[in-house]
């Protein structure tokens, strides 16, 4: 199996467990998705906003964009979770595209971007596996703050999804 193949996976995975624990906060009241319950980002919301934030800085400096100038890795993109939730999906659009416009020599050569106010160089399957595991360990502090609020997100296994219904 290619690398392209397994992040055409994480691809799938990142879509398949947004648009999930997007509808189960979807069900909770904005006072409730907003609440502080401790979290790095301190709510359900925040770390959506942080996913959403970290995945257009990734985007812009893997697909060579222009640089995405934030203040704090905590800056609200959008305070409307409709509006962050259509954001997400767009988002999520753009990483499927990027996806799949990968190929062998792509993931093979060195990325060059400014990362905490430094140059940084690496070869983009570091950065693009990266990108995906820290979706991956985002989500999981969501649904672990959505089953203190009551709510089981279900699976959240990278198996399941590849296995099918």
């Amino acid at each position: 199996m290619s690398l392209r193949a397994q992040y055409e996976a994480n691809a799938r995975y990142n879509r398949w467990m947004n648009e999930r624990l997007y509808a189960l906060a979807a069900t909770l009241s904005d006072d409730d998705r907003k609440r502080d319950l401790g979290a790095f980002f301190k709510s359900i919301h925040g770390t959506f906003n942080h996913l959403l934030l970290a995945d257009r800085v990734w985007l812009s400096r893997l697909a060579g964009g222009p640089a995405i100038q934030i203040t704090s890795l905590a800056e609200e993109l959008y305070a409307d979770f409709d509006e962050l939730r259509r954001e997400r999906a767009r988002t999520d659009d753009a990483i499927d595209a990027f996806v799949r416009g990968l190929d062998d020599a792509a993931l093979a050569a060195n990325v060059r971007y400014v990362g905490r106010g430094r140059q940084v160089e690496h070869p983009m399957w570091w950065a693009v596996g990266h990108m995906f595991n820290h979706q991956t360990h985002h989500r999981g502090q969501i649904t672990t703050l959505l089953m203190q609020l009551g709510h089981d997100p279900g699976s959240t296994d990278l198996i399941a999804l590849l296995r099918g219904p």
